[in-house]
């Protein structure tokens, strides 16, 4: 698919790999729509790339619908989404003042899998009903994560909720083939995202040298640079790509 004015959404495009990729694809000619519930941030960051910020909580029915349907007014029927929301508490199954709330749970498993599936379901059904771009009509891609592999303690639910979309990568993308739309999912490993920007030098250097090789965190321009090679390769469907530097979580 190509780029160039090509409507794109972003979510959790306020900051980290959401931040990233809006900027890459908007430097490819993309429009692109910052979706995030940071409107600050949001409007920071669509203000630098010419495109649009948009309040969305991706949780949410109404709030993912109407964003949609600005971003679509705004710039056509969004051909690409990319979903970057989420995020994560650490927190054992069993910890020293008994089992984990099970509100704990469902909250990481609501914004890193509802989330994402809400804005996929809404999304497709716009990109299904559009007129083909070529031989597609659009790219659905997941952010899930190593740990939906080697999940460390205290991951439950962060681990539950991305194993939950690499499951769903290779199962969407055979219910959207016969329309035409792609649905591919990237899993990162150790890097450096906002979180990890306020950790001391000793934490990161710790965590970087974990990594075989290249040796240091990974950057999210690095994360966008993918991003935007799945987006243009129409062959690349079904898939969750490892983008990790041969990294496998330690259990702690």
């Amino acid at each position: 698919m190509e780029l160039k004015n090509t409507a794109v959404l972003v979510t959790g495009g306020a900051s980290g790999l959401g931040e990233a990729t809006a900027v890459h694809l908007a430097a490819q000619g993309a429009k692109v729509a910052v979706l995030d519930i940071q409107d600050d941030k949001a409007a920071a960051v669509a203000q630098r790339i010419g495109g649009i910020a948009l309040h969305c909580d991706v949780t949410d029915p109404t709030s993912a619908e109407t964003a949609i349907a600005q971003a679509r007014e705004a710039h056509g029927v969004a051909r690409i989404l990319v979903n970057c929301a989420g995020g994560a508490v650490g927190k054992r199954v069993v910890g020293k003042n008994g089992p984990m709330a099970l509100e704990d749970f469902t909250k990481v498993i609501n914004l890193n899998l509802f989330g994402s599936f809400n804005m996929t379901r809404l999304a497709a059904a716009e990109m299904i009903a559009a007129d083909p771009l070529g031989e597609e009509r659009g790219l659905i891609l997941f952010t899930t994560s190593v740990a939906a592999y080697e999940g460390q303690i205290g991951q439950a639910s962060y681990s539950a909720a991305k194993g939950a979309l690499a499951s769903l990568t290779i199962q969407l993308a055979r219910e959207f083939s016969q329309f035409g739309v792609r649905v591919m999912a990237i899993a990162p490993g150790i890097f450096l995202t906002p979180l990890l920007y306020t950790a001391p030098p000793e934490v990161q250097e710790s965590l970087a040298s974990s990594i075989p090789f290249p040796q240091r965190l990974g950057k999210p321009e690095e994360f966008a640079d993918l991003v935007g090679h799945i987006a243009t390769n129409p062959y690349l469907n079904g898939e969750v790509i490892r983008l990790d530097g041969a990294v496998r979580l330690a259990p702690r």
